[in-house]
């Protein structure tokens, strides 16, 4: 599956930083305002060394990973949900994602040219206020969209509508969408909106290269606001893993030894962001190609063979599975199934995290 994630804060808080430490695009940097025109956008791949087990125990031509789309998106300013600065690019740019990485300033210093001091939750609910405010925008033309097709009896219509009021309720009383109770039904009525407030957030604390622990009061007052939202956030010191990244790789193993990383910041962002999405991982082996597809968790046989190709979905028959454990405990798929741990699944077979399958489908 596509998977993308926007990048947004205000300026001048690293955003372009981190998108660099994290891809090998070029991110143009300034201390000024809209230093990013357009959005940068960067396919970046997902570390998974499951892939490096399966290679050790299968010949194969390449090894694909999972992906993931970073898209760096333009500073905002208070006023954008009206159009000040570069609202409008900003917020249609945040609509596409499926995810939002709020990057909130956690350091101090001088280096950043942004008046005031550090505030990591007044800057975070700039952003918030912003996103809600065009949101509710949104939810409100919708109820008034639906309430107008309603008055002609269509029940459907009326649903819709209250569905788009309940939305329009919780930005009223500073809640975003994502605080509410929806059903299935529900956000296949709010699908198409695209709000913001909707999509799943991770805050991203970017802190100085003497707290990559995130420890000080400004972490601990962001993951405050973190908590009290009901989301998650991590530290990330967007400098220090933009100067790994450009560094050779025994001398960055060596520099990350000293600085007692055990991972770098983009292994951790990632993990969350999978975690944030409800993501899981299959893979595939064989001898063209070992590789790595994302689902989301629950997915059942039937549709992770359709993130394949959509043909085999409607073809399937049955699914051929082990583990990566299985494959490193007996060496070889023949193996497994001589020993009797090859699993034939049927369509109601949930896929598990760390699954190889094979499937076998009909025209």
């Amino acid at each position: 599956m596509a998977l993308s994630c926007g990048i947004v804060g205000l300026p001048n808080v690293g955003k372009s930083t981190l998108f660099r430490a994290l891809s090998a695009a070029k991110a143009e940097i300034g201390n000024y305002p809209f230093c990013t025109i357009e959005p940068n956008v960067a396919v970046v791949e997902v570390p998974d060394p499951n892939l490096e087990r399966i290679h050790a125990h299968v010949e194969t031509e390449k090894v694909i990973p999972a992906v993931v789309q970073l898209v760096d998106i333009a500073g905002l300013v208070a006023g954008a949900s009206e159009g000040e600065g570069m609202g409008n690019q900003f917020l249609a740019n945040v609509r596409e994602c499926h995810a939002v990485l709020h990057v909130v300033r956690c350091f101090g210093g001088d280096r950043v040219l942004r008046e005031g001091p550090v505030d990591p939750v007044g800057d975070a609910e700039v952003v918030e206020l912003e996103l809600a405010m065009a949101d509710l925008e949104t939810a409100r033309r919708a109820a008034e969209r639906h309430g107008k097709k309603a008055r002609t009896g269509d029940a459907d219509e009326r649903r819709a509508q209250e569905v788009c009021e309940r939305a329009v309720g919780l930005l009223e009383a500073g809640r975003p969408v994502s605080d509410g109770d929806w059903s299935e039904r529900d956000l296949e009525v709010l699908k198409p909106l695209c709000l913001m407030t909707l999509k799943p957030m991770l805050y991203v604390a970017n802190v100085g290269d003497d707290d990559l622990a995130g420890e000080s009061e400004a972490c601990r007052a962001l993951a405050a606001h973190a908590a009290a939202r009901g989301r998650r956030w991590l530290p990330f010191c967007a400098d220090l893993e933009l100067a790994l990244r450009e560094m050779e790789p025994e001398e960055r193993a060596e520099f990350a030894a000293d600085l007692g990383l055990a991972e770098s910041g983009m292994d951790r962002l990632l993990r969350e962001v999978y975690g944030l999405l409800g993501l899981q991982t299959f893979y595939t082996a064989g001898p063209k190609e070992i590789r790595a597809w994302t689902i989301r968790r629950g997915t059942k046989a039937p549709q992770a063979a359709g993130v394949i190709h959509s043909d085999f979905e409607k073809g399937f028959i049955r699914a051929e599975v082990h583990s990566v454990d299985d494959l490193e405990e007996f060496g070889s798929e023949a193996a497994i199934r001589a020993a009797g741990r090859l699993r034939t699944e049927g369509r109601d077979y949930v896929m598990q995290e760390g699954d190889v399958a094979h499937f076998l489908v009909g025209r």
